[in-house]
């Protein structure tokens, strides 16, 4: 998506001790600001070889939008459609060369192939022939693409080697000058796009019966963007517009989550920011090859079992936040946190994440305009526009009580309400999904002002304490 903003210069690539590269801001950077804009130098297929029999979308082949009326069909294989005769004959010219339709068309019709090797070695598959590919369009792509992290080492021999046999057989990749399709190759290449590749989303439907769980329509390999490291709780997160009529619309823009100071690292979260605490260290690992150490692993590692079942949605990859202890937004400077067993991230869920149901989303402000921070945060998942300012009744004064989120920190907002009485907000830890969607309805309902010690009544009790169960 071509969003016209020059972020050349607003974050740098630094080594992180422990953590390897990762992206660093230059200068303070404000809530909403967009600070990456990258396109990918790869795209490929996420769905099985036999798509049709398994999505109910149908998607270009090039750009990757849903296509909503008639589309033209590649003229050798017939089995890739894209939306236009311009994306037909892009594609021709690079991704869906000569080699790459015929490996597909062969690898669609060999039956033993799809019997005995899952959906997820298919779409390796497709990445693999994909990759090679690169090296005859853009070399200098290809080299950076074996640039990017991920040991080819690690990778399961036996996949490794079963992969090989079949595209060697099936579809024998050409020869290219530096370059054999060698067993090496091929876990590198594995390697590179098991710790690299971002997905774009199918289309999200709240309403469907399946919860609103969604599958990815298509892989990327973005350079920049893979720069990003993971925090449970990120300060900034990806979109995606990929059903737009813009150019560029695979695209992935990183904006800021909420202000931050210059030299802090940048982090996005690699998976919706809901899952629970044994989910993610489980997903990390395996998917990742590390264990997290961020602040709220850290406060989550001490919880019982129980404690740490709240509403977890595993759903498919999708890129979300990272964040440290949170920054106020109004001047940069950190909150404090207080007590170190405190749950951390109540201000996090609370302004955050989107509250609609099965959603998952990440909630970020639009980019600031002239200067001036926006009041509205949009959705990522489901593209949702939310307020940034939230009002209740003062006691029965008769006006209300505006209340930017921003001014709430993680346990306690000392907002001034009325004729001198101040407002306590203390969260603790234990806030579940439910207790949150509690607060959610409590801002803005009657039942604020019911208790005798809510803001505008004359005290300065909490208005809403929660302790752990």
């Amino acid at each position: 998506m071509s969003v016209g903003v020059n972020t050349e210069t607003l974050v740098r690539i630094e080594e992180i001790q422990g953590r390897g590269r990762g992206l660093v801001s230059t200068q303070p950077l404000r809530g909403g600001q967009i600070v990456v804009v990258d396109s990918p130098i790869l795209l490929y297929s996420a769905l099985p070889l036999t798509k049709q029999q398994h999505s109910t979308f149908l998607y270009c082949d090039k750009c990757f939008k849903t296509i909503q009326s008639a589309s033209v069909s590649c003229p050798a294989c017939s089995h890739r459609r894209f939306c236009s005769p311009t994306c037909l004959s892009a594609a021709l010219a690079s991704s869906h060369g000569p080699w790459v339709c015929q490996s597909l068309s062969r690898l669609r019709d060999c039956h033993d192939f799809l019997q005995h090797h899952s959906v997820e070695r298919q779409t390796q598959a497709q990445f693999l022939i994909a990759a090679y590919n690169l090296a005859f369009v853009s070399p200098s792509d290809f080299q950076i693409l074996l640039s990017l992290q991920g040991r080819a080492e690690d990778e399961d021999p036996a996949i490794v080697q079963s992969l090989h046999s079949v595209i060697s057989s099936v579809c024998p990749p050409p020869p290219i000058e530096g370059f054999s399709f060698s067993l090496e190759l091929i876990a590198a290449l594995i390697a590179k796009d098991k710790f690299n590749a971002f997905g774009l989303m199918e289309p999200l439907n709240l309403n469907e019966e399946n919860g609103g769980q969604r599958s990815v329509r298509a892989y990327g390999i973005y350079p920049k963007a893979s720069l990003f490291n993971h925090d449970c709780l990120p300060n900034a997160c990806r979109f995606d517009y990929v059903d737009t009529n813009n150019s560029g619309n695979t695209d992935i823009v990183v904006r800021m989550i909420h202000d931050v100071p210059q030299g802090r690292e940048i982090c996005l979260s690699y998976f919706p920011v809901n899952n629970n605490y044994s989910t993610r260290r489980k997903r990390l690992l395996e998917d990742y090859g590390f264990t997290c150490d961020c602040d709220r692993c850290k406060v989550e590692a001490t919880w019982s079992d129980d404690e740490c079942d709240g509403d977890d949605n595993d759903s498919e990859v999708m890129e979300e936040d990272v964040d440290e202890p949170m920054e106020a937004e109004s001047d940069g400077e950190e909150i404090d946190n207080g007590n170190s067993n405190d749950f951390p991230h109540a201000y996090f869920f609370l302004r955050y994440m989107c509250n609609r149901n099965n959603c998952w989303g990440t909630l970020a402000p639009f980019p600031p305009s002239d200067g001036k921070p926006s009041n509205l945060l949009e959705c990522n998942a489901c593209g949702a526009i939310k307020n940034d300012e939230i009002s209740y009744p003062n006691g029965g004064s008769g006006s209300s009580c505006r209340v930017r989120l921003l001014e709430l920190d993680s346990y306690r907002c000392p907002n001034a309400i009325g004729a001198g009485t101040s407002c306590g907000i203390l969260f603790r830890m234990g806030l579940t999904s439910d207790v949150l969607s509690q607060i959610f309805f409590l801002f803005g309902s009657e039942n604020l002002g019911a208790a005798p010690t809510a803001c505008g009544l004359g005290g300065t009790a909490p208005l809403l304490q929660t302790q752990r169960p």
